[in-house]
């Protein structure tokens, strides 16, 4: 039952790394060994993620974000019908 998770997505629905479906699901991030949870984009292959930078927002109202490089872990969350310790 294991995926195989993109390389790079995006939870902003302009971007064309954007899935509906995955992130209906659940995606969790684990950054240099700590879990995130303001992750607005990652791309594993590249090592970087992008989180908001607070509530700043550019000229089109979308949020200023920040790039972080480091280890990047991507993984589905357990479904809500699971127990708590993911098994």
């Amino acid at each position: 039952m294991t995926e195989a998770m993109p390389d790079r997505l995006s939870t902003n629905p302009r971007s064309p790394h954007y899935d509906a479906a995955l992130l209906e699901r659940g995606v969790g991030i684990r950054f240099n060994g700590k879990e995130r949870q303001d992750v607005e984009e990652y791309c594993v292959s590249e090592g970087w993620i992008r989180i908001p930078m607070g509530r700043a927002l550019d000229r089109r109202g979308q949020p200023l974000t920040r790039t972080m490089s480091g280890t990047v872990e991507p993984y589905l969350l357990p479904s809500a019908g699971g127990t708590a310790d993911g098994t």
